[in-house]
């Protein structure tokens, strides 16, 4: 089918979401209102036409999310769209397929980001995507049977299977008359950043193929959430998606996916408290992906690695003696947080401030060390290249895409918490290659340390009688029945995403988990095809990846 026709760049920047849908005319099938977003609901053989449609004549060039669900009389497919430049410009598009054929059109062919989360809904649920460059799964083996999020897959039945379905290692190999050579790094190898596997082909030491291969680590997360109820049991999970210490920004994913499904409002206190928490939480994540890229790129163990785990060590500290975990903080509770500051908490925020305060002068011995190590630059200046327009269509945010010059940060474009109340700014780089997302990280953590630093202020003087750490919230939550939300967050890797559909009960009816690292990860291929097997390893190294976020 052949896509809408390119507009003007008039009607493009002038084009407003319901403009858009009202130029789709009868391709809209029904309107629905999710919390977030309006959304339009389309025919199966329609959608490519309407995204792309959507995409130019509304500017919404950001496909956040793909989340796939099960009726009891349809499954369903929901293209989350957004804006880089205004996130709060959003729109579900709604594709219902029948149950007996679900089958609907891929969008691939618009938004390259849609092949891995498209592959996801086949896997799960078993819902087919025309046209998709690579419908196979990517989170279970290709020998696995059924699909496991159906309401009628059967959980005992046998996954044991014939030989003749595994790949055979005795067979021909169809390289063998080739000057290529395919070569396996990871699932377990240091330089893949957790549980991943990358299949490589080479020319010489020129990578002229690259495909990731997840779900070594896939743990239902989704599925136990979906278990959980929203007040007392689903918190606790979003530490687990990133163990690299952001755990606590995950947190406010979750929370503030679920406040705004069931209306919760947060004390402003407690926002200052989950501010504070979250940038400290964000600067562990920084700080372990300095020190390893260091250990990645140049082998430097003994000073660059181990001064970050001695910094990482005084955050940690801190992180304890608030929520009294070192990594699984669980440290927000819907409405606010579990409890204040340390008592006595003069002592505390004195800790607190002599940390940030040291740190720029810290931050001036990483540069030393990184960024004016000449090794270093020959291995990260001009590699990995990731033009904005091709990160964009993968859906890649965070530091990536700051690196690569896109002025994208919800802190400050959708916000939430305090941050519209301090003095900060995005950092953003436009050098696209792997030098330029060490130092978006190294400046984010002067920012994260400015944050600190105010919300320290701001607590020592705050009044004693005004300390209201959480709102008054129902012991049971209900929210009401078949309402959707997709809210999402600035966690340390990106975008964290949480889509909830409630059935009017106290556990949610469909949960999705949009992780940053999962669309990133995804752009690699694009960023190392043309380029040496090791400059592979450091363009890797510079999305950060966390294995927890992208398999979940």
């Amino acid at each position: 089918m052949a896509l809408s026709e390119p507009v003007s760049d008039d009607e493009v920047v002038g084009g407003t979401i319901e403009r858009a849908v009202d130029s789709l005319g009868d391709r809209v099938r029904d309107r629905e209102e999710h919390v977030n977003a309006p959304g339009v609901v389309v025919a199966p053989d329609d959608v490519a036409d309407v995204v792309a449609t959507v995409r130019e004549r509304a500017g919404l060039d950001h496909c956040a999310c793909v989340t796939a669900q099960e009726y009891a009389d349809r499954f369903e497919t929901i293209y989350h769209l957004r804006d880089y430049d205004d996130p709060t410009r959003e729109l579900s598009v709604v594709v219902p397929v029948p149950r007996d054929r679900p089958c609907s059109e891929s969008v691939a062919g618009v938004f390259e980001t849609t092949d891995w989360h498209e592959r996801e809904a086949y896997d799960l649920l078993g819902i087919e995507y025309d046209d998709h460059p690579n419908l196979e799964r990517i989170l279970l083996p290709e020998t696995w049977q059924g699909h496991p999020l159906r309401e009628d897959f059967d959980q005992n039945q046998p996954q044991i299977v014939p030989f003749r379905e595994h790949a055979n290692p005795l067979s021909q190999d169809e390289r063998a008359d080739s000057d290529t050579m395919l070569v396996n790094i990871g699932p377990h190898h240091p330089a893949t950043h957790g549980v991943l596997h990358i299949k490589i082909t080479l020319d010489g030491e020129t990578v002229v193929d690259a495909e990731p291969d997840i779900g070594y680590i896939h743990r239902c997360e989704e599925q136990m959430c979906e278990q959980g109820t929203y007040r007392h049991q689903i918190m606790p999970y979003p530490d687990r998606w990133d163990w690299g210490g952001a755990g606590i920004c995950n947190e406010w994913a979750y929370a503030r996916t679920a406040e705004s499904l069931a209306d919760i409002d947060v004390p402003e206190y407690a926002q200052v408290l989950r501010t504070m928490s979250a940038e400290l939480s964000r600067m562990l994540s920084h700080f372990l992906a300095i020190g390893a890229y260091a250990l990645d790129v140049v082998g430097d163990f003994t000073a660059t690695f181990m001064y970050a785990i001695a910094d990482r060590e005084k955050i940690q500290n801190l992180l304890e003696d608030l929520t009294g975990q070192r990594l699984m903080f669980n440290y927000f509770r819907l409405g606010g947080v579990c409890w204040d500051l340390p008592e006595p908490r003069e002592e505390y925020l004195a800790k607190v401030r002599s940390f940030v305060e040291d740190l720029p002068s810290r931050l001036s011995e990483y540069h030393d060390l990184i960024t004016g190590n000449e090794i270093l630059q020959m291995r990260t200046l001009d590699v990995g290249h990731l033009d904005p327009d091709v990160a964009k269509r993968y859906g890649v945010t965070g530091p990536v895409a700051r690196g690569s010059g896109i002025d994208y940060d919800i802190r400050r474009d959708d916000p939430y918490g305090y941050y519209d109340e301090l003095d900060w700014d995005v950092v953003t780089e436009d050098g696209c290659d792997n030098f330029a997302r060490v130092l978006v990280r190294l400046r984010e953590l002067e920012e994260s340390a400015k944050i600190v630093e105010q919300c320290v202020d701001l607590l020592a003087e705050w009044p004693a009688d005004d300390r209201e750490i959480q709102s008054n919230v129902p012991r049971t939550l209900r929210p009401e029945y078949d309402s959707e939300v997709y809210r999402a967050v600035e966690a340390a890797k990106g975008e964290l995403g949480i889509y909830i559909r409630s059935d009017g009960t106290d556990t949610p009816a469909r949960f999705k988990i949009r992780g940053p690292s999962f669309s990133n990860l995804q752009a690699l291929p694009e960023m190392s095809e043309g380029e040496y097997i090791a400059d592979m390893i450091a363009t890797l190294g510079s999305l950060d990846t966390i294995m927890g976020e992208v398999d979940r």
